[in-house]
C-alpha cells in the first residue's frame, strides 16, 4: 500500500486571480487524454465574498474548515455552511456566489472529473469502508490512522494522509473536537 502525509502549511498557497483569497492544493491525480486531472484535493482561504470559479464536468464537494462560515447562491437557492455543517456537494458548473458569514474562512475542496468520489466527516473509531479504488483523511486533530491491515500511521492535524489503496480503515483522533465540529474527512476516489 502506497500512503501520502500532505503537510497543508507546507503546500505554497496560490493567489487566487481576483484577489478574494489563496488556495493550497495538495493532492492531484491525472486524468485521462485531454484533462489535466481526474482528482483534485486543496484547502481554500477566503478573505472576501465572491463567485466561485466554474468547472464544467467536475463534481465538487466542500467543507468549512475554520471561521464561521460562508452562504453559497445555487440553482437551487442559498446554503449556508458553517464548521459544523457536513460537507455540501454540487455541480462544479453551477460556480455558485460565496458571501462570508463573519470573516475570512479556511475550507476544504474535492474535485473530481471522470470518476466519482465522496467527502464525508470522520466519526471517531468507527470503520470507513465505502467502496473506493483510492482514499484519503484530512485530519483536523492529530490521532492515529488504522487501515484493516497493516500498521496505524500517526496523522498531525490539518495533514492529509492519502493511500492508493481501497482498504477500509479508521481514525483514532487524540483530540475530538466537543463542539459539534468533525475531527476530519473521508475523502474517497474511483476512476469509473
Amino acid at each position: 500500500m502506497s500512503i501520502q502525509l500532505i503537510d497543508l502549511f507546507r503546500q505554497p498557497p496560490e493567489p487566487w486571480r481576483n484577489g478574494g483569497g489563496h488556495t493550497r492544493e495538495l493532492l492531484r491525480r491525472p486524468g485521462a487524454p485531454g484533462a489535466d486531472w481526474a482528482l483534485r484535493i486543496s484547502v481554500a482561504d477566503i478573505d472576501r465574498d465572491g463567485d466561485f470559479s466554474a468547472f464544467p464536468g467536475v463534481q465538487r464537494w466542500f467543507a468549512v474548515l475554520e471561521g464561521a462560515g460562508v452562504e453559497l447562491t445555487l440553482p437551487a437557492g442559498r446554503q449556508r455552511l458553517t464548521a459544523a455543517s457536513p460537507p455540501l456537494a454540487f455541480d462544479g458548473a453551477e460556480a455558485p456566489g460565496c458571501r462570508l458569514l463573519a470573516g475570512p474562512t479556511r475550507d476544504l475542496n474535492l474535485m473530481v472529473q471522470h470518476g466519482r468520489g465522496t467527502m464525508r466527516p470522520v466519526q471517531p473509531g468507527v470503520e470507513w469502508s465505502e467502496p473506493f479504488e483510492a482514499r484519503g483523511l484530512f485530519s483536523l486533530s492529530g490521532g492515529l490512522w488504522h487501515p484493516r491491515e497493516g500498521k496505524p500511521v500517526v496523522v498531525a492535524p490539518f495533514t492529509l494522509l492519502w493511500a492508493d489503496d481501497g482498504m477500509p480503515c479508521r481514525f483514532d483522533p487524540v483530540d475530538a473536537p466537543a463542539d459539534g465540529r468533525p475531527c476530519g474527512y473521508w475523502l474517497g476516489h474511483a476512476a469509473c
